[in-house]
């Protein structure tokens, strides 16, 4: 990896020392991002500067709603501000998901007796759980990643969204979510009263994940076929992922065996749901670090321009370079690849499928990319319906830019390389034709 060191004759011989020691600090910054992450806590220093800067998102939005007058919340005295919140969000209530591991802010109050409750649509995810304080929410910003929020579960007159920063940060900023404010969907070996067993090991969920590897400490319904999970179990010590019986829990349309539901809004833990929130997680992360690192590439290559005395604007080889690398897992991702294939139909136990697939943009043909499979992998049609979210639409012109050369590269064919190897003559043209159709691509 070479740095970009340049002696320019236009250098006063003066200030030849400043700016040369200038010049070296920056461009160890602008070095070729191929193996650079982000270190935790530099979304914290400009341009990002997380914590300091004022959220633009749909919580944010409500919260000036309710300040004005103009929207209320009401209360249950069964669920708090949920139900109410929900509908403000338009987050469907078919979209809940059970876990009853102790992995989240209120772990005192959850088990396999008390399981979390979650909700999500494409920029939002509301966490319910039983007696709790607090609703946990964490949301899509344009800007700023993953923002998350609490919502004081009891009576107010202008109910009052705090942000939360250090306490969620821990889990929610580091190596495990690509080192930016964002999501983390484990599977875990719990135990009787929730607790992870974590001699026995943890996963890391997205797309890619192995359904053997999938699904520990939550609860799941619907119909998998012959696909083994680790959800519906408990673990004791002694046992590993070695020792799993695999055919418990299996294929259950109803949790009534195992758990009362009926202090929650829907009766089941939806499978299909599970495999869009273990998409979609992963899909706001890798567009947070693309948005991130685009926007870190571009601060230093100023902070470079400036010192060298370079007009605004100058490409740096070096900022290219951490573009592409910011931009191809985020594309890789998008398309699909290295995705677990089903090797048996998968059909959910509630109407989230219906309703999801219901929100989709169409095309002239009426294909959407929320049209599921569920035969041999997720989607029909194989690229993320995240592109149609705020987070992706705000990405930075030189990252927007980059990942549509790519995506007419790919989608026309040209691009044969393993990664995209996936994507059959058909896929790539049905893609096209519903990105051109709903103006992502020209």
């Amino acid at each position: 990896m070479s740095l970009e060191i340049v002696v320019r004759k236009s250098v006063c011989s003066q200030n030849k020392f400043i700016q040369a020691v200038i010049f070296l600090v920056l461009c160890i910054l602008a070095v070729s991002g191929h193996s650079m992450q982000l270190i935790a806590d530099d979304f914290d220093r400009e341009p990002i500067r997380y914590r300091d800067s004022e959220p633009n998102n749909p919580i944010s939005k409500l919260q000036q709603a309710l300040k004005s007058s103009t929207k209320s919340l009401d209360y249950s005295p069964l669920s708090g501000y949920l139900a109410s919140l929900l509908k403000a969000l338009d987050v469907p209530e078919n979209s809940q998901t059970l876990v009853f591991s102790k992995t989240s802010l209120q772990r005192e109050r959850i088990s396999p007796d008390r399981p979390r409750a979650l909700y999500f649509n494409d920029d939002l995810y509301i966490g319910y759980t039983q007696a709790g304080e607090v609703l946990e929410i964490s949301v899509a910003d344009p800007r700023l990643g993953t923002v998350f929020y609490s919502l004081d579960q009891e009576r107010s007159k202008t109910p009052f969204f705090m942000r939360q920063t250090d306490s969620c940060l821990l889990c929610h900023g580091g190596s495990q979510t690509l080192s930016v404010p964002g999501h983390l969907m484990r599977s875990v070996f719990a135990d009787a009263d929730g607790q992870p067993l974590l001699a026995s090991g943890s996963f890391r969920t997205d797309q890619t994940s192995p359904f053997a590897e999938r699904f520990g400490g939550w609860y799941v319904t619907g119909n998998l076929g012959k696909q083994f999970h680790l959800g519906n179990k408990i673990f004791t010590k002694q046992q590993s992922h070695r020792d799993v019986d695999w055919s418990k829990g299996m294929n259950l349309k109803l949790l009534d065996t195992l758990v009362d539901t009926s202090p929650y809004l829907q009766n089941s833990s939806d499978v299909v749901a599970l495999m869009v929130l273990t998409h979609q997680s992963e899909m706001h992360n890798r567009i947070t670090r693309a948005n991130f690192q685009t926007r870190q590439a571009l601060h230093y290559e100023d902070a470079l321009n400036k010192a060298l005395g370079e007009p605004t604007g100058h490409r740096w080889p070096s900022t290219t370079s951490r573009i592409k690398s910011a931009c191809e897992p985020l594309l890789e991702y998008m398309l699909f690849t290295e995705e677990t294939p089903l090797n048996s139909e998968v059909i959910g136990s509630s109407t989230f499928a219906k309703t999801f697939a219901s929100r989709g943009q169409l095309d002239r043909k009426g294909r959407s990319l929320r049209e599921f499979d569920l035969k041999t992998r997720l989607f029909k049609y194989p690229c993320s319906y995240l592109v149609y979210s705020d987070s992706y639409k705000n990405l930075p012109r030189e990252a927007a830019d980059y990942i549509l050369k790519r995506l007419e590269e790919i989608l026309a064919g040209n691009d044969k390389s393993e990664k995209f190897r996936h994507l059959s003559p058909s896929d790539r043209t049905h893609i096209r034709e519903i990105l051109v159709d709903t103006k992502v691509i020209h």
